[in-house]
């Protein structure tokens, strides 16, 4: 992400990203410059100096990576518990006497939960910063994973798991700030691919463990008590050894302890000049967002395809069932196992990213010093992932037939997890790097948008394949999948002119060419 030239103050320098200081003007949604704030030469004004330990991106490369796979956990832990309960929808329904609809509301709206989340969490991360936020929603989480297991209805249970995606979506939100935290742009690219792991694994693991405690014959309390569990363990790492990365509030801090010492009222820290009303804090929260995604045919574009395949990934938890535990015969146990092509897959196109586009970033990094790398750089592994994912709907579908080897569906699950974690690695870092200076707005109005397909697609999934077939529902989705693969190969032609006439998305003076 572009920074701000760093200014002179307290005989220490330090960097800060344009959303730093983030106030809305009457203007739009303009941003003023680091020294509109900070003034040069200001003696009181607290900043990081060039090799401070304070400073998260002079951490050491160990401490990092054990930041970045904590961070990966908690999305880990919260997507875990969002699919793990649809293996056990059977044992939900002869408890409390569900309907079928309603049942699946045990996952829907977990995953609702995640509309709203991301809309709270994420501005008031940049308030009071990473840490205050993570120690608070987890522990409430964990009291909604022990509230379901005490459920005696299912309204209970519904409104209790709709409350617990709320707060789970506040890794979601902010853990992968957490990384831009630390990380400077040469290194977040393989960062980044190793935390995008996370929620795809999640949603690909929970049913393996749910569909063993059914095949146990084990009540299906005990999911939610080891739900409650994995909350407790991820929410005592947090605590006892997650510091806060966020760079304004650290310097916030810094400043509060310097006037306790010396006495002097005077220092201050670039966080504390932000003076916002209480109408300005609720636009930055609610209105933000979908006024960014409003004005960008590009974010429509991006947030659409990421929407469908996020959505795509949610369905399969009905449609998985309907072919291999329907079709094919598969007890509880084994219907849970066939999820794990998907984050086999996902783990492998990780890796992959890390040693065939990292190094490729990293190499047009020095070669377009000092001007930035085009965003659309960033599009590349999109565009052979787009294809991909259209495939393994097509080989997924033709290939459901009980009289076909298991074998055959089961293994298009690799390539649905290699193509789901390439497009939103791809995307997710196109859209933070050309909306830098709004890039938290862009992102949260993608997650709630992305978390609404999440919920509906279950919602629909088992009518569509009962009207169609399995054969052509896949199929349809894959079509569809496939109208969608040239958004990247679209940005990445006309990216740069979109760019230039974007109110939010501006271009270099003399940037890099665009890939195609």
């Amino acid at each position: 992400m572009p920074e701000i030239t760093p200014v002179q103050s307290h005989s220490t320098t330090a960097t800060i990203h344009p959303e730093h200081f983030r106030s809305p003007t009457s203007h739009g949604d303009k941003f003023p410059d680091a020294s509109e704030k900070c003034p040069d030469a200001d003696p009181f004004l607290v900043r990081f100096s060039e090799n401070d330990p304070r400073n998260p991106k002079n951490w050491s490369s160990a401490r990092r990576w054990y930041i970045t796979m904590v961070s990966g956990l908690l999305v880990l832990n919260a997507t875990f518990a969002s699919s793990a309960p649809s293996a056990l929808v059977p044992a939900l329904r002869s408890q409390f006497n569900m309907s079928e609809e309603v049942s699946n509301l045990v996952v829907a709206l977990f995953v609702a939960g995640y509309c709203v989340g991301p809309l709270i969490w994420a501005p008031l991360s940049e308030q009071y910063g990473r840490r205050p936020l993570f120690i608070v929603t987890f522990f409430v989480y964990m009291c909604f994973q022990m509230a379901c297991a005490l459920s005696n209805n299912a309204a209970s249970l519904i409104v209790f798991r709709f409350l617990g995606g709320v707060f789970a979506a506040c890794p979601l939100a902010n853990s992968g700030a957490v990384l831009a935290d630390m990380w400077d742009p040469s290194t977040l690219g393989a960062a980044t691919a190793v935390f995008a792991v996370a929620p795809i694994a999640g949603p690909g693991v929970g049913p393996v463990v749910a569909g063993y405690l059914a095949e146990g014959g084990v009540s299906w309390r005990w999911l939610f008590w080891i739900l409650t569990i994995f909350a407790g363990v991820c929410w005592a790492l947090i605590v006892f050894t997650i510091p806060e990365t966020y760079a304004p509030v650290i310097l916030a801090k810094r400043a509060r302890e310097l006037r306790k010492q010396t006495g002097n009222e005077d220092y201050y820290a670039p966080m504390e000049t932000q003076k916002l009303s209480m109408t300005q804090r609720l636009e930055n929260i609610l209105a933000r967002p979908f006024k960014v995604l409003f004005r960008e045919p590009m974010l429509i574009a991006i947030t659409v395809y990421m929407s469908f395949v996020y959505g795509c990934l949610y369905l399969l938890f009905e449609a998985y069932p309907i072919v291999f535990t329907k079709g094919h015969h598969l007890s509880s146990g084994p219907s849970g196992l066939v999820f794990l092509p998907i984050p086999i897959g996902g783990t492998l196109s990780a890796l992959a990213y890390v040693y065939i586009f990292n190094p490729q970033y990293q190499r047009r990094i020095k070669e377009f010093a000092p001007n930035p790398v085009a965003p659309e750089y960033r599009l590349e592994a999109a565009m052979v992932a787009g294809p991909c994912f259209a495939v393994a709907f097509f080989w997924f579908g033709w290939t459901s037939f009980p009289s076909v080897s298991i074998w055959a569906p089961l293994t298009s699950g690799l390539l649905v997890g290699w193509g789901v974690c390439w497009i939103f690695i791809s995307l997710l870092n196109y859209i933070v790097d050309a909306y830098a200076m709004v890039a938290a707005s862009a992102l949260a109005s993608n997650t709630v948008i992305r978390s609404l397909f999440g919920a509906a697609f279950p919602l629909f999934a088992n009518q569509m394949y009962d009207k169609l077939s399995a054969h052509w529902a896949s199929s349809l989705l894959g079509f569809v999948a496939l109208a969608l693969t040239p958004i990247p190969f679209v940005l990445a032609k006309y990216g740069p002119v979109l760019r230039a006439k974007s109110t939010y998305a501006p271009s270099a003076p003399r940037e890099s060419s665009s890939p195609v």
